[in-house]
């Protein structure tokens, strides 16, 4: 339906080029999911209200003064590559700007409860009505339907209510929440999934669908094996700190002579590998590490001996010896260290935009031979966009202006003069 985003470097024609996303959202989940599509080409544009716009424009992140001017930090890192209008969804004019909008897109994406939708007059069943051919994707924290349809959660609510907290920490430290909004990334890498596959369903059917996307089951979906043994075992499960989820003695977190290196050692091949990296090879003949279940009764014993070996030289070393062996092991690092690995610059995870010089995230994947998937453009300010969006809707500038004086819309003084006669 929606013309091709401007801007794109790419040779090869991104796999959503074409699509038109309205981003109807707010903080992070969903514009992280909207910022996505736009990533793979397709056209987004983001609704705000007229007065602030996203509250994510104003909080998150630690750089203060970008916060105060609606550009945090936390708004910044799913915001570029879309178009911004400013409208006021309260009025009639505003809700026949939205309407067209619904009308052209192929995509919408939306996190907000139910009774709001329909308290504005979006909600499923009218959209439908509106464009049949339209994936209707809403982004909840509990999903439709039960008692909880319509509560307000945030990602650290999210964290607290699925089980996740409760087994982060140690018993001494009592449950901790993830140091990121995992459950917010987690969502939009959802229902990213699920409207792609919704896309699928529709060029087979000729028919648009409704999305439904819950947070709790996405935190859920990040926990199954752990459901899983719950569910066939009946054993809650409890908070083990830094030991590894597979509970084999040579997987956990060990202090080295410096730093600290997180193994994974599972399977028989790679106890070898360990054994004879540590230069423990007599570990192999011995009684009580032979195989898994003679490790497993002996665990305590095993870790301190690889607690002991593991002292005598650097995390650093140790990570290159062991990786060169086939034992799963890597140091923990801080941010500003794994950012800076050869392997994230190799990848171009990070895009850094000509405009405002800000490095921002991209995808964590790769289709076809492109490079790196990066936005079109620079991050808009609050409704940067306003007149460019009517003029493509077919508004007239006679029409702009009138909507403007009638505070349904609004855009960046510093706009006006080049867009005055736009669409005219």
């Amino acid at each position: 339906m929606a013309r091709m985003s401007e801007g794109s470097a790419q040779t090869q024609s991104p796999p959503l080029s074409g699509l038109r996303v309205i981003d109807f959202t707010h903080v992070l989940a969903g514009p992280a999911c909207a910022y996505f599509l736009g990533l793979l080409g397709a056209e987004v544009i983001k609704v705000e209200s007229l007065d602030r716009g996203d509250a994510m424009r104003y909080r998150g992140g630690t750089d203060s003064e970008r916060a105060e001017a609606g550009m945090s930090t936390a708004y910044l890192t799913q915001a570029a590559g879309k178009k911004s209008i400013a409208l006021d969804l309260e009025s009639s004019g505003g809700k026949a700007v939205m309407r067209r909008l619904i009308e052209t897109a192929d995509i919408l994406v939306e996190n907000h409860r139910p009774e709001t939708m329909t308290a504005l007059g979006f909600d499923e069943a009218k959209l439908q009505e509106m464009n049949p051919l339209l994936i209707h994707c809403a982004m909840t924290g509990y999903g439709r339907k039960g008692n909880m349809e319509n509560a307000p959660a945030y990602d650290v609510n999210i964290q607290a209510a699925c089980g996740l907290m409760a087994l982060t920490g140690t018993a001494e430290t009592g449950p901790l929440r993830t140091g990121a909004p995992v459950m917010d990334y987690a969502t939009a890498l959802a229902a990213g999934f699920a409207i792609t596959a919704a896309l699928h369903q529709r060029n087979r059917t000729g028919q648009g669908s409704f999305v439904d996307v819950s947070m709790l089951e996405t935190a859920f979906t990040l926990m199954s094996s752990t459901i899983t043994d719950f569910l066939v075992t009946g054993h809650s499960p409890q908070p083990r700190g830094n030991a590894a989820n597979s509970r084999s003695p040579g997987a956990g977190n060990f202090t080295c002579k410096e730093g600290t290196l997180s193994l994974g050692v599972n399977e028989e091949h790679q106890f070898r590998a360990l054994a004879k990296v540590l230069g423990r090879s007599h570990w192999l003949t011995d009684a009580r590490f032979a195989d898994r279940r003679s490790r497993k009764l002996n665990s305590t014993a095993l870790e301190a001996l690889i607690a002991e070996a593991l002292l005598s030289r650097t995390a650093d070393d140790w990570e290159t010896a062991m990786i060169e062996n086939g034992v799963p092991a890597a140091r923990l690092r801080s941010l500003p260290e794994s950012l800076a690995l050869e392997q994230t610059a190799a990848r171009r995870y990070l895009h850094r935009d000509v405009k405002s010089g800000l490095q921002l995230p991209t995808l964590p994947f790769r289709i076809g031979e492109i490079a790196a998937h990066v936005p079109a453009f620079s991050p808009p300010r609050l409704g940067e966009h306003s007149a460019e969006v009517l003029a493509m809707l077919g508004y007239s500038a006679a029409e702009i202006r009138a909507l403007e004086a009638l505070g349904v819309v609004n855009e960046p003084l510093a706009n006006r003069s080049s867009t005055a006669t736009s669409g005219a």
